[in-house]
């Protein structure tokens, strides 16, 4: 089976969409756009790795005052280089959370928001994940932003007195809550699910039916991943972990294909590269995973902030192993051209959109 169309509408190659009749070799343009796998080149950068969640899995955070934080020259020579070598159309914004109720709160989105506004000056577009925000806050990052993300994880609330317990901001009504307020900001948003935290069958499915009625909603979901936990050298989880709470990755491709039938035609099924195809038998299981309905790769960044034992695997690697199946890998940006209408004529977002405008000019 191939890559369906809906996610391919997305994730693939928009000017494939639309067209009818016979291409070479007899092939139909609509099934030649099923077969396009989109991928983005990204670069990430983390503010301040301090958060005040503590999930059991997790091989991100540190405790207050153990993280270093990245000031804005530091970033400058960041973004500096990637322009200069030419290597990524933007900059994945991954930041550790600040309690709410913290005095240093507003410090902290401050300095997010400097990030921002610096990468955009080097022409490059920021993509924020910082955790659950006020509606204020969202919006004021959404100016600056071409699009942002939260993964919803999971929405049973079981997890809340395993892996969850001392994560508020894992609350799933609160993460719900979140994909609805990007929905009534418009903004471009990318969600997902993490699966083998303790979850069910049934879960996972309740999950993907949340994100699919948002996406309806609002339409402004542009992927959904499907990420399986991958254990690391600094979760404290994993060597008490109950086996039944495990997810088998030889599920993926099933669970793939169950999510390609849940969520709209125009939201993406992302998978994770270097998760899904490390390992024996990885690259049989990442192109299963794209047989099963998968169209997208996600950012593909020279480290893997959260997951950093799993290197990403070269786009050269990449491409060649899809093309190898008759798959296309194509780049694309953090923002899929489906959702840049959203940025057009809002308030406070003319210079995210110009500058998203003159990427795309030069992806094509």
């Amino acid at each position: 089976k191939g890559v369906s169309a809906g996610a391919a509408g997305v994730g693939g190659s928009p000017k494939n969409r639309g067209r009818r009749g016979l291409c070479s070799g007899g092939m139909r343009a609509e099934e030649k756009a099923r077969r396009v796998v989109t991928i983005s080149r990204s670069h990430t950068i983390v503010p301040t790795y301090e958060c005040f969640n503590r999930c059991t899995y997790c091989n991100f955070r540190m405790d207050r005052g153990e993280s270093p934080v990245l000031t804005v020259e530091e970033a400058s020579e960041i973004f500096r280089d990637l322009v200069e070598k030419g290597e990524g159309d933007e900059v994945l914004i991954l930041s550790g959370e600040v309690h709410p109720k913290s005095r240093r709160r507003v410090q902290w989105l401050d300095h997010i928001i400097k990030l921002c506004e610096k990468a955009m000056e080097f022409g490059l577009l920021p993509h924020t994940n910082a955790g659950p925000l006020s509606y204020e806050e969202m919006k004021r990052l959404g100016e600056v932003n071409a699009s942002m993300g939260l993964m919803l994880e999971q929405i049973t609330p079981s997890l809340t007195k395993t892996v969850h317990k001392f994560a508020p901001s894992k609350d799933p009504s609160l993460r719900i809550e979140q994909l609805r307020m990007a929905g009534k900001l418009q903004i471009p948003f990318t969600t997902g699910i993490l699966l083998g935290i303790g979850e069910t069958p049934e879960d996972r499915v309740e999950s993907l039916e949340m994100i699919a009625t948002i996406a309806r909603e609002y339409g402004h979901i542009q992927e959904c991943i499907i990420q399986p936990f991958s254990s690391g050298d600094r979760d404290k989880w994993q060597h008490s972990m109950d086996p039944s709470a495990a997810f088998e990755t030889s599920q993926l491709p099933a669970l793939v294909q169950k999510a390609r039938q849940i969520l709209p035609e125009n939201v993406a099924v992302q998978i994770p590269p270097n998760l899904v195809s490390s390992g024996e038998g990885g690259a049989n299981l990442l192109l299963d995973c794209i047989q099963a309905g998968a169209s997208d790769l996600g950012g593909v960044s020279p480290l893997d902030e959260v997951n950093p034992t799993y290197p990403f695997p070269k786009f050269e690697d990449l491409h060649n192993l899809l093309d190898t199946q008759g798959f296309q890998l194509e780049h694309r940006l953090c923002v899929h051209e489906s959702r840049t209408e959203m940025l057009k004529g809002m308030e406070g977002r003319e210079e995210i959109h110009s500058l998203v405008e003159k990427r795309l000019a030069r992806l094509h």
